[in-house]
């Protein structure tokens, strides 16, 4: 399960200057210079939730409200006890009510969670700077 999603997010996050895929956790994540988490993908296995999902960095309050607008499509990550994942925005990337994933959007989200975590230099180089 989420082989097809997994594609699509990797095309998309390997596709900003200096983005690396590895293991972290048990789970695919993308690294902005192997160091700074841009995001990391979930299938099924990882929690049970019987869902696919992704996991990136967003501007404060920015889930809040894409969660409170969209529950059937967005959710806040738990935060870890040290904070992390506390800004962070959770979107499923399956389709169990019918309801299409915006591709398009996605990659808007991972390319905002990029512009969040890159050095200054690496998103002057993605603006073509």
């Amino acid at each position: 399960m989420g082989e097809y999603e997994l594609r699509q997010v990797r095309r998309r996050a390997l596709a900003l200057p200096e983005v690396s895929e590895r293991l972290s956790h048990g789970a695919p994540c993308f690294f902005v210079r192997d160091k700074r988490p841009l995001c990391y993908f979930h299938d099924d296995d990882f929690d049970d939730s019987d869902r696919v999902s992704l996991m990136c960095p967003a501007l404060a309050g920015v889930a809040e409200m894409l969660a409170a607008a969209r529950p059937e499509r967005f959710y806040r990550p738990v935060p870890s006890a040290s904070g992390v994942f506390r800004d962070w925005l959770g979107m499923f990337l399956d389709e169990p009510d019918g309801d299409l994933v915006d591709w398009d959007k996605v990659a808007d989200i991972i390319e905002d969670a990029y512009r969040l975590v890159a050095p200054t230099r690496l998103v002057a180089r993605l603006d073509g700077s």
